[in-house]
């Protein structure tokens, strides 16, 4: 397994030459971009490559997708990502029944067909509000991969725990379309409330051995990206997390 580390993690930590040399030290060979690094993107990849990083995986909105195609994929070039995974929608933007997210499927599925004819791969990343069941008791995100039977899933583990799924009914019923994850870790409840409730990789209450397990045997998974949504420190969580997995890998 080779570790990618989610930049967003680091957004409160910069600058990113120091960030990324970090990076590199702790042994992670991958980064996964999002909107905050592609400003530049001809400097940045200058400082991956000074690093020694790659980034095969990104994430970006629906909407630049939808509209700036061309700009998206300028930026691909540049930086050589190879899966792009739309990561969100702000909540006033989301469906609020089957129907709606049936809509969105499709406009999921539309930018894909224009993703592919660059060449490159596009899916769904999830958050918790995808597993809250609608009014009728359907799914959002199952709505999402019945309804775009072609994209990829980048499944957020701990969101899927936190909105009430079990993400190994998940990784058996759907392992095929999953590409991709985000190891990140859900403390004990009344810990590190000033992370938002989020903990270091292998030091919460999430089975990631058991995850891993399953996503390798089960899923077709060839991107790990560490990721903490709110770390008070970067350097702990980088150096903590993938010392984890390694430790798990190397048992």
């Amino acid at each position: 397994m080779e570790f990618s580390f989610q930049l967003y993690s680091a957004r409160n930590f910069l600058p990113w030459d120091g960030v990324l040399k970090r990076i590199a030290e702790l042994g992670y060979t991958q980064v996964e971009g999002f909107g905050g690094v592609f400003e530049d993107a001809r400097s940045f990849r200058a400082l991956m490559d000074k690093n020694g990083l790659s980034m095969p995986t990104a994430h970006i909105s629906v909407d630049q997708l939808e509209n700036d195609l061309d700009g998206v994929e300028r930026i691909a070039d540049t930086l050589g990502i190879q899966s792009i995974f739309c990561p969100y929608l702000d909540a006033d933007d989301r469906p609020v029944d089957h129907a709606g997210w049936v809509r969105f499927a499709d406009r999921l599925s539309a930018v894909n067909e224009r993703v592919k004819a660059t060449g490159r791969r596009f899916g769904w990343h999830n958050h918790d509000f995808e597993f809250v069941p609608m009014a009728d008791g359907t799914i959002p995100q199952q709505t999402i991969l019945d309804a775009a039977p072609d994209i990829d899933w980048e499944a957020d583990i701990a969101w899927i725990i936190r909105g009430g799924g079990n993400p190994m009914d998940w990784i058996e019923r759907h392992g095929n379309r999953i590409t991709a994850v985000h190891v990140k870790d859900i403390a004990p409840e009344g810990a590190c409330v000033d992370e938002d409730g989020w903990a270091d990789v292998g030091h919460g209450t999430v089975d990631w051995p058991a995850l891993i397990a399953a996503l390798k045997s089960k899923s077709r998974t060839s991107y790990f990206v560490m990721e903490h949504d709110n770390p008070s420190d970067f350097d702990r969580f980088a150096s903590r997390s993938i010392m984890a997995l390694t430790n798990l890998q190397e048992a």
